[in-house]
């Protein structure tokens, strides 16, 4: 399954970047769905988000500059939790007049798109995609053949740590292998704080990081076709020996790992907190890591994923996501909303170049995937915490966009979870989340 994040497209040369877990998460807000057609044909879509409180006000303000220049749509927006977020399109997406719009990850379409509820892209908007956006971000955005959506964000994970507490405990720099990271983790613990800490109680929280390290093991998590898991490989039985040893040897502590999809909670209190040395996490957490650590902040490194025994090369998970239309919305009103969508990720929306979309993402700490706002963001891009993502975006291995996409990776976070807590070892681990997985993918069919 892995493949770079960049093939065949122009971004190694505008600094090799396209970016899960999920984003930042919004709060809720206005709970109509008024989508559908007004009087003397003019259109009122709606633009489904899990978007905070400033990113919506960004979307309406670049909604009413899009309704100045198309006064017959007007577009409102509505906010939900991310937690809320798929089952909000799932009951109100089956009428015309729900959501028009929706921002999903890519791992929900394979359902969504079987489910009749993803509309495919016109001819001319799948072209666009095509011409402008990674030809893997253009795959996660496209079921049987056909383009469903938009790529925006595009999300990967990278080892942070707090360089103050690598001072303290004598770490020179940080790990490149996994005997390194044992190492530094063992004399972090010596110190006071955490060796590494690993996220709980949060599927993609849980999963991503260890798939990482799988991929920088040289292994997959599901084979070529996504139809079976590879859990069993030896490279996968390594990757849990890993965490099996850092458990054992009490370098990683599960009492201060829990996160919810926003990192509130344990998990994220104990980095800020300097409890923690090391984590493993995507590009979307900074702006939680500015607001929680004020001038703490400049302790923060990142760097590449530790290479496994049987790796060659660092590789991050990486997921991305896409705006998709409601293929149950009136004819019309869906044809409004891809105007809307092609002139919200279009270069002449935004500032200098970028897109709307890309200005919003980049507010968030988000990495846009479009080629011209990597191009028109470039600069900002280049911060110390960011550009290790930027790098490590073209060994990226992308996380699957399969039928039982979502159901597989549950069944896997409750394996790392169990092999966490100290309730199983790395092989049963493994042989019981490879049954799981391969009964999740199986029943999605």
């Amino acid at each position: 399954m892995k493949k770079s994040l960049l093939a065949a497209t122009s971004l190694g040369t505008a600094l090799a970047l396209t970016l899960a877990a999920c984003s930042g998460g919004g709060n809720a807000g206005d709970s109509g769905t008024t989508g559908g057609a007004g009087g003397d044909g003019a259109q009122q879509i709606t633009f489904l988000t899990h978007w905070g409180p400033e990113q919506v006000g960004m979307l309406e303000d670049a909604a009413a500059a899009f309704t100045e220049e198309n006064p017959d749509i007007t577009v409102k927006v509505q906010a939900v939790p991310f937690g809320n977020l798929l089952s909000t399109l799932r009951t109100q997406g089956a009428s015309p007049d729900g959501p028009t719009i929706v921002g999903i990850y890519d791992a929900w379409l394979p359902e969504l798109v079987r489910d009749g509820l993803a509309a495919p892209a016109p001819d001319d908007v799948a072209g666009e995609v095509e011409a402008n956006w990674p030809e893997s971000v253009v795959g996660a955005a496209s079921q049987e053949g056909a383009v469903h959506g938009i790529p925006n964000e595009v999300d990967l994970y990278q080892l942070n740590y707090n360089k103050a507490i690598f001072d303290e405990a004598g770490v020179a720099e940080p790990p490149a292998d996994w005997d390194a990271l044992v190492d530094a983790s063992s004399k972090i613990s010596a110190t006071g704080p955490q060796g590494i800490g690993f996220i709980t109680s949060w599927n993609s929280g849980a999963v991503h990081p260890f798939l990482s390290l799988l991929a920088s093991n040289g292994g997959s998590f599901l084979n070529e076709d996504g139809t079976a898991s590879e859990l069993t490989s030896p490279e996968a039985i390594e990757t849990a020996e890993l965490y099996q040893r850092l458990v054992d040897e009490g370098l990683t502590d599960p009492s201060k790992s829990t996160a919810n999809a926003n990192t509130t909670g344990p998990y994220l209190d104990n980095f800020v907190n300097g409890n923690t040395g090391m984590i493993i996490m995507a590009n979307w957490w900074e702006a939680s890591l500015q607001d929680a650590m004020g001038d703490g902040f400049s302790d923060v490194g990142t760097a590449p994923i530790p290479v496994g025994p049987s790796g060659s090369e660092s590789s991050s998970i990486s997921y991305s996501w896409m705006t998709m239309v409601n293929a149950n919305a009136e004819d019309a009103t869906q044809g409004a909303a891809w105007e809307f969508l092609s002139w919200l990720n279009g270069p002449d929306s935004g500032e200098a170049g970028s897109s709307s979309m890309g200005d919003i993402l980049l507010s968030m700490g988000i990495l846009p995937s479009r080629n011209s706002d990597i191009e028109a963001h470039s600069k900002e891009l280049e911060t110390e915490f960011l550009s290790s993502y930027v790098a490590a975006l073209d060994t990226a291995t992308p996380f699957p966009t399969v039928l039982g996409g979502p159901a597989a990776t549950d069944a896997l976070q409750r394996q790392i979870e169990a092999l966490l807590n100290g309730q199983v070892d790395a092989q049963t681990a493994m042989k019981k989340a490879a049954a799981d997985v391969d009964a999740a993918l199986a029943s999605a069919q």
